[in-house]
Formats: structure tokens, sequence, C-alpha cells
């Protein structure tokens, strides 16, 4: 469950809110009377901060030199060959011992080892370890993520803490995907298995396998990545009915009644009703999804599609759902252009929906179907709250999503 690569230059408010993140996350892992201010105690854990305390992306453990460039070399797979060129000279820092000179900025935590999350794990997991913690950006569903590095280099395990009533609902969601999806023979893809689920001091916690993102990777045709796709959307079953007729329907009128207090909220419900005015009797095939099937959340291997981050697994959608989020995300991180790529995914909706043996009628009903279920997930999640770049939906979604069902 790797992470997504940050991009390369922050700004002095996404600065300034991961190193207040950055306090937090040491104050729930390493609880009083834990302390990073103790220089005479004896460490419990010490941390090199990457790239620096100004702006913390990665703390990385210096249990050992192996165990630091591991946390490095395995955690996140950069994008570009600048990224992938700073990535690799931090870890030849680490390996070498330079990182004394290089990086220079370090949090030692001192206190009783049994009270800290290093101590938690290891009674859970019954073996010895080092906890490497990712700082990322401001979005409501921001939690914790731990990689588990062995004494020998070896990255086995990356954990999810849910800490507020999103976040562990999140981290709910995905043990139970997980244990769900380990049961039904999948064979176009590889999933994390679930190492370990539990609560600490009050945190929903998941321990999962560390796919092994770091292999080579291989292109990724779309015919690879629509069976896999496929072999989820059809791993609990197909129902078919009309929509408005349709156990999904409800959920969904459901969740946008809930939203639909703000002003955002009423524009996507009135959007949706006219939706299924103008389209409620056709008749679709519902299966599951990924609910967050993006490029940063998979790596193609020679032998292996690797698939991760399943805390938004759905079942009884719309069949190409997966398909559909795939492509607007895709688009959105090719361009930087959020409402030119939702225009440019509905336009696309029959090429991306044939596959998955979508009526020629019921293409497009489905990408909007999307659009309205991806909104609503904004709008509950209150990710514009949270200062995520996209939380502010009439930027972006919902001036296409009302255009398109309005010419239906």
């Amino acid at each position: 469950m790797p992470v997504k690569t940050a991009p390369a230059e922050l700004t002095a408010g996404d600065s300034a809110l991961r190193t207040q993140y950055l306090a937090e996350v040491l104050e729930l892992l390493y609880p009083a009377p834990c302390s990073t201010e103790d220089r005479r105690g004896e460490a419990i854990a010490e941390y090199v901060v990457v790239p620096d305390a100004r702006r913390p992306r990665l703390l990385v453990p210096t249990t050992s030199r192996r165990v630091s460039a591991a946390a490095v070399r395995r955690y996140a797979e950069p994008q570009s060959r600048a990224a992938r060129l700073k990535r690799d000279a931090v870890v030849a820092a680490l390996r070498t011992g330079a990182s004394s000179v290089l990086l220079r900025d370090r949090i030692r935590i001192t206190g009783p080892a049994a009270g800290s999350i290093d101590g938690y794990l290891r009674e859970a997991l019954g073996r010895e370890l080092s906890v490497s913690i990712h700082i990322g950006p401001a979005r409501a569903n921001r939690k914790p993520v731990l990689q588990l590095i062995s004494p020998e280099g070896e990255t086995f395990g990356f954990g999810k803490m849910g800490t507020g009533p999103l976040t562990q609902r999140l981290v709910k969601a995905e043990t139970a995907a997980l244990t769900a999806l380990g049961t039904v023979g999948l064979s176009k893809l590889t999933v994390p298995r679930v190492l370990h689920a539990g609560v600490w001091r009050g945190s929903q916690v998941l321990i999962q396998s560390a796919l092994p993102v770091w292999l080579p990777r291989a292109p990724l045709t779309p015919r690879r990545l629509t069976a896999a796709m496929l072999d989820i959307a059809g791993c609990c079953g197909y129902t078919s009915g009309s929509l408005v007729g349709s156990a999904y329907w409800a959920e969904l009128r459901g969740r946008l009644t809930a939203v639909a207090d703000r002003p955002e909220g009423a524009a996507l419900a009135s959007a949706a009703e006219l939706l299924a005015t103008h389209a409620g009797h056709t008749t679709l095939r519902y299966g599951a999804w990924h609910g967050d099937w993006a490029p940063w959340n998979m790596a193609n291997l020679a032998d292996a599609l690797l698939v991760w981050d399943w805390e938004r697994f759905t079942k009884g959608v719309p069949t190409g759902f997966d398909a559909v989020h795939h492509e607007l995300q895709r688009r959105i991180q090719a361009s930087g252009d959020a409402e030119g790529a939702v225009e440019a995914t509905v336009r696309r909706a029959g090429e991306l929906l044939q596959p998955f043996g979508v009526a020629p009628d019921a293409q497009e009903l489905t990408a909007l179907l999307y659009l309205v279920d991806l909104a609503v997930r904004y709008l509950t999640d209150r990710q514009a709250e949270a200062g995520a770049r996209l939380g502010v939906l009439g930027t972006w979604l919902l001036p296409v999503l009302i255009r398109r069902v309005e010419q239906l």
C-alpha cells in the first residue's frame, strides 16, 4: 500500500499544515509519558525527517542504515525521472551514512516502549520491526500510514490508523473488504492480506501485507486493466434492474438527503432527481467496485497487477464505475484541468463501458451516476473544509454534471 507521490513543490500553507500534522501524529503514536523534548532519557525511537522539518513528508527510522534506506526505497514510487533521482539520492545518503550531513532534522522519542505504537505492533505481530511514517497532504480522510520494516530491511507490511469518525469507518471498511476479497478467488489482480486488525488507544488499526511495488514495472494494457476491473465487478455476483427500483438508488438518495442542507448538496440532489426522471427506468447491471481505482493505487508487474487502498470497496453499484473513475483520475493527474477531465471522461463513456457489457442507452447514465456518487462522497467527507485541492465541487464537477443532465 504505497502512498501517492507528493508534488515537487509545497505551498507555504501546505507546509504549515504538514508540520502541524506531524506534531499531531507523533502525539498519537507516542503518547505521554513519551516525549520528543527529553534529551537525556533513553530513546525508544529516532527518525530522520525527509526532506526536512519545514516540509515533512516521511519519518525514516534510524534503526540501521539498511532499515533507513528501505524505508525510502520501498515506500513510494516517484512518477517522474527527476523525482526518482531525488529519491535515489536520499536512499544513497541513508545507506552510506551521509544522511547525518545532508538530512539534519531528527526527532528523538523517549519514554516507555510498551506505550508506543512500536510496542503495540511488536506484540500484535509477534516480531521485531521498525516503523516509517508518512506525512500526507491535507484531506478529510488523511490518516497515519505506517510502513513496517524487518531488521533485515524487508518491508513486510503497511498500516493504517483510523483516528476520527470518518477514518475509523474507512479503516473498518478496508479491513472488511480485504477479508472478503481474500475468499472470492480473484485471478486477474493481487490484493493485500490482512495481517492484523484491532483497536489501540481508541484508534482503529489495520495492518496489511506489503505488495511488492518495488519490483520492475511493465506496461499496462487496457485489456489487462479491464479484465482486473471485471474480476472485481463480478466477485460478489451481479444483479439487474431499473435505476429507480434498485437498492443502489435508494442508498444514493439517502446519502444525497444527508448533504442537502448545503448549497452544493441541494444542487447535486436536484441534478440526481432530474437524471432519474430522464433515465430512471433504464435497466442497469450492478456489481462491486474498488471505489478509488486510480493510477497511483496500482502497479503492473510482468506477472501481476497489484491493487491497494480498498477502503471504498462497495457492492451493488452500476457496473463500470471503476473504469470511469480511473479515466477521470488519470486525466486530472495528466492535465491538472479537473473540469476538462470530467467533460472528456463523460464523452468517452461509451468506449469505457462497452467492455463491461453496459448497453448503449445506459452508458452516459452510468457515467453521470458515477459523478453523482463521487460528488456525494466529497460532500459527506467534507473535503472542502479539510482543504482538499478538489474539495469545492462547484469549480469542476458540478457544472459538467448539471449541464450534461439537462441535455439528456
